[in-house]
């Protein structure tokens, strides 16, 4: 596989994965009752949220925007000496350690949802399935060469 064609592979990934944080999330944003898509405000009742509005908003920004500013990044190769402070892989570029951290944020959001829920839905093994799937395709050699530092 050639390095540009795992780059479209890790854009087409964040490119869903925005899409469907954005809608999921505007959504909440929308009816912080969960009225619009049918979640009662009982599936809160232990995670210290009153309504879907917090979870909502982070949803939106964290798993829906970002993943687009990630995607111009990646496309255009910006430079960030911000973002390579938190870079913590030496010899990548940031915009690949990027492709990273939001894979992990995936993960991270949807064991954080499946513990204050209680509950497991096919949605959260889609996107935990979805998460390693970023992270396999970044972790190729032909991801990696075409973000190295020297390049």
């Amino acid at each position: 596989m050639k390095p540009l064609t795992t780059r479209n592979i890790i854009i087409s990934l964040l490119g869903f994965l925005g899409l469907g944080a954005i809608f999921g999330g505007g959504v909440l944003i929308l009816s912080p009752t969960g009225a619009l898509i049918g979640m009662p405000l009982s599936m809160l009742a232990s995670s210290g949220f009153q309504t879907f509005l917090i979870p909502g908003i982070l949803l939106f920004f964290v798993l829906g925007v970002f993943p687009f500013l990630l995607i111009y990044a990646l496309l255009q190769k910006v430079n960030s000496p911000f973002a390579d402070r938190l870079n913590i892989f030496e010899d990548m570029s940031w915009q690949w350690s990027f492709v990273i951290y939001q894979a992990f944020a995936v993960i991270i959001w949807i064991q954080v949802e499946m513990v204050l829920l209680h509950a497991v839905h096919w949605l959260h093994t889609f996107y935990m399935c979805f998460a390693i799937v970023i992270l396999i395709v970044a972790l190729l050699p032909q991801s990696r060469d075409l973000y190295k530092k020297h390049n």
